[in-house]
This record gives structure tokens, C-alpha cells and sequence, in this order.
């Protein structure tokens, strides 16, 4: 019998990306959460019965001020969180505009090169979704 505990978790996030306001090169937005003092991909909870896909954008939003346009989905990514099975789903998804105000889960945001952004990130597992994103964009 399973507890409800087993199951997982669910929550969405974006690979956000834009394109850098100076030289035009490709910039990766990075979260800093206070509370974890982590950096990682804007992400979170979906609510009961939201579509991953609109809780990925609606967390984009709420973390990091920008308007994203969802593209390619992302892989999933499954661990294990304060002991819970948590299943995060994502998608590469573009700035399109908006402007980061400081906030209780986020206190900073960076915009970094795909590879600073891979090196800044906490959990090894996020830096996939860097690469993810670039064989989405063609870039690889």
C-alpha cells in the first residue's frame, strides 16, 4: 500500500533565457533563494489542477518579473526533497519582458552565459538544463 507520501511532489520551472540587451549573446536567468541560499532555475509547486506548463510560466513570473514565452519542453527532473519524491517539470522559455523586484523566495536574479550559469548552479542536476536548452535552441 502506498502512503501519500510516495507520491510525488509536483512542480514546473523554465530554462529562462534571453538574448543580452548589449552584445546579443545568449544569457541564462539564474534565481538566488534566501532560504536555501541556492542558485537555481525559477521553479515551483503547481497548484491543484494548474497545467504544468501555465505553473511554469506563473512561477516565472512570481520569482523573477519577467513575461516568459514558453518553447521546447525541457526534461523532467525526479529527486528526492526534504524526503519526498518531487517530479519538476520544464521548458525553455523566453524573456520577453518584465523587470526583477526583490521578494521573499527570491532575493536576486542573474542573467549569465550558459557556461557561467552551469558553474553558478547549486545542484549538479540543473546544469542538464542548461545543455537541454542550448540542443533546443540549436545551439549546441
Amino acid at each position: 500500500m502506498s502512503s501519500p507520501n510516495d507520491t510525488p511532489v509536483q512542480a514546473a520551472g523554465c530554462v529562462l533565457w534571453r538574448r543580452s540587451p548589449i552584445g546579443g549573446e545568449l544569457e541564462v536567468c539564474l534565481v538566488h533563494r534566501p532560504k536555501y541560499d541556492d542558485w537555481s532555475h525559477p521553479k515551483g509547486k503547481l497548484k491543484r489542477g494548474e497545467d504544468a506548463q501555465a505553473g511554469a510560466v506563473r512561477e516565472v513570473a512570481e520569482e523573477t518579473g519577467y513575461t516568459a514565452r514558453p518553447g521546447a519542453r525541457l526534461p523532467t527532473l525526479r529527486y528526492l526533497a526534504q524526503g519526498r519524491p518531487k517530479e519538476v517539470h520544464y521548458w525553455a522559455a523566453e524573456a520577453v519582458d518584465g523587470a526583477f523586484t526583490s521578494n521573499d523566495e527570491v532575493d536576486r536574479i542573474l542573467w549569465l552565459s550558459p557556461t557561467a550559469a552551469r558553474n553558478r548552479l547549486t545542484q549538479p542536476r540543473d546544469r542538464t538544463l542548461v545543455d537541454a536548452l542550448l540542443a533546443a535552441l540549436h545551439l549546441t
